[in-house]
Order: structure tokens, then sequence, then C-alpha cells
């Protein structure tokens, strides 16, 4: 191989590797707000209900680094509010649940209001501020339907 195909293909992978970057660091942090009006059954994720007033579901996998420190924040703020409940699911060896929700990251976390329709999905790092507001808004959704 020539010194200047060599450098061509290197400067190809630089570029590639640069793409995948930006596109993976475009999807971390994502919120998405589903449209459909789908409720959920609680069995799905191994409880037996939802909150009566929110349900945050957190999929991660047992090679998750930034999953634990996820689970710890929602932990603390669905325990700071009334009738959420927090559901952690360990999707590792469960493909199914995986391909059923169409995970390709973890940590990605759902917001379900009381009737368990998805309001919010949030996937890669979760910032505290962004949280709280999907649970604000999924709370003041049931305070003016209720």
């Amino acid at each position: 191989m020539s010194p200047l195909t060599g450098l061509a293909f290197l400067a190809g992978l630089v570029v590639l590797s640069l793409v995948i970057g930006l596109v993976l660091r475009a999807r971390n942090g994502r919120i998405t707000h589903p449209t459909a009006d789908d409720r959920l059954d609680p069995g799905l994720f191994g409880v037996d209900a939802l909150g009566p007033a929110a349900t945050v579901v957190q999929f991660s996998t047992e090679v998750c680094a930034r999953c634990p420190g996820t689970k710890r924040l929602l932990t603390a703020l669905t325990e700071e509010r009334e009738g959420v409940n927090f559901v952690h699911v360990d999707v590792t060896h469960n493909p199914a649940l995986a391909s059923r929700f169409n995970l390709l990251q973890t940590p990605t976390v759902l917001v379900l209001d009381g009737a368990g329709r998805t309001s919010a999905r949030l996937s890669g790092t979760i910032a505290r501020e962004s949280m709280i507001a999907e649970l604000d808004a999924v709370q003041g959704e049931s305070h003016a339907r209720g």
C-alpha cells in the first residue's frame, strides 16, 4: 500500500468516527413525546400495578455505566412525589422486551401517566431538570383530568 493510500484510508476512518460520534451525541439525552394512546400492562415490567399518578420505568443492562446513577436519581425523584412509582427493568436477558420497546441504548426511561399511557421517553444521560419537568407535566395532566 502506498503512503498516499494509507493516509487516505486513515483520513476516511477519522471522518467516519467523527460522524458516528456526532450521531451518538445527538441521540444522548433525547426526549420524545409519543402520540400513541396505548395503555401499557404493568405485567410487562414485572409489577402488579402502576402508580396512581405516574410511573417511571427505567430500562437498563448489566453493562450500562450510566444506569446506576440514573436509577439513584429516579428513585430519589419518585420518592419525593405522591402517587409516583419507580420500576427498574434489566433487559440484559430479555431481548423480546428490548425489541418491544425498540431500545437502542440504555438507560432509556418511560414516563407513564396514571392510566399507563406513555407520556415521555428519555434516552441516554437523563438530566435531573428534564425529569422534573416531565413528572410535573404528567402530574399536571392527571390533576387536570382528575
